[in-house]
Formats: structure tokens, sequence, C-alpha cells
């Protein structure tokens, strides 16, 4: 609840047009506050489906929110970073193949916790723009990477109707 009165907050001092201190105030406890909540929610055998979905929306927001932000700076093209999350939701509309579970896997967390230190950074003044831009074009390579391995192993294990397979085991 915290994690997510942050995000909202971000949010509404970017809409706002606040100076970058601030939104890096309220978004960077936001983000680390996600190091923590899967962690504390298995250690108290509080973890549940809902839990680690909602967990993943917050996620995909603050990431939409922090590329609105750096897009004034770096450009349009940082709306890829988070819109990448709804494109792919938009997808499964169309192939519904792609709304399959995906088995858990480490490289999926880490290139989504690399975003948003990327975005963050990006935002901070005293970073460069040319280091800026690098930094964010490296996680959209990484994350168009995690997202084409993930739709790959979607089509593979895909019924051969086409939907969505039943829930993946783990």
């Amino acid at each position: 609840l915290a994690r997510c009165t942050l995000i909202a907050a971000t949010a509404g001092l970017v809409a706002d047009g606040a100076h970058p201190w601030a939104v890096l105030g309220t978004a960077a406890p936001a983000l680390a506050l996600d190091l923590v909540d899967g962690p504390v929610a298995r250690r108290t055998r509080t973890a549940t489906d809902f839990g680690a979905r909602f967990d993943m929306e917050a996620d995909a927001f603050l990431l939409l929110v922090l590329s609105v932000a750096a897009a004034p700076l770096l450009g349009p093209w940082t709306l890829a970073v988070g819109g990448m999350r709804y494109a792919f939701a938009a997808a499964a509309r169309w192939a519904p193949w792609l709304s399959a579970p995906l088995p858990p896997g480490r490289a999926r967390k880490v290139v989504a916790a690399l975003q948003g230190v990327a975005l963050l950074a990006a935002l901070a003044p005293l970073t460069p723009v040319p280091v800026a831009a690098a930094a964010v074009a490296v996680a959209l390579a990484l994350l168009t990477w995690s997202f084409g391995r993930d739709v790959r192993w979607l089509h593979r294990t895909r019924n051969p109707a086409g939907t969505a397979p039943e829930r993946v085991r783990t």
C-alpha cells in the first residue's frame, strides 16, 4: 500500500511538472520497496497470485510514469519502456496465447528492475543527457530482448488452436 501511494504521488508530481528531484524523491523509495515486498510476502506466507499480479502492474505503472517524465528530456522513444507492458497486454487480446502464465525467471525480474534504475538515473538532474539517453537505450534493448524471449516461449508452448495453455505448474 505504501508503495502504491508513492507511485500515485510520483504520477501526480510528473503530471504537475514538478522538479525532477521531487519526482526522484518519491519514485526512488517506491522502486526500493519493490525489492522487499515479494520476500516479505513469501516470508510471512502471505504471497498470493493476486499479490504477484498486483505487484507486476504497480511496477508497470511506475515505469510508465517514469518514461513519461523522461520523454521531454530524451524524446518520445522513452515511452516504449513504459508502454511495452501495455502493448503486450493489448497484443494478448488479439493472440490469447500471449496471456498464458510464464515460468518463474530471474532474468525477467532483473531486466524489470534495471528499467526503473535507468529511468531514475536519466531523470537525475546531475546526469548528462547523453549518459541518460544511453542508459535508457540499453534498458530498452534489454526489455525488448526480455519480451521477445517470453513471446518466443509462449509461441512455442501454445495449444494447437492458438489459445493459451492450461496454467504452467511452478
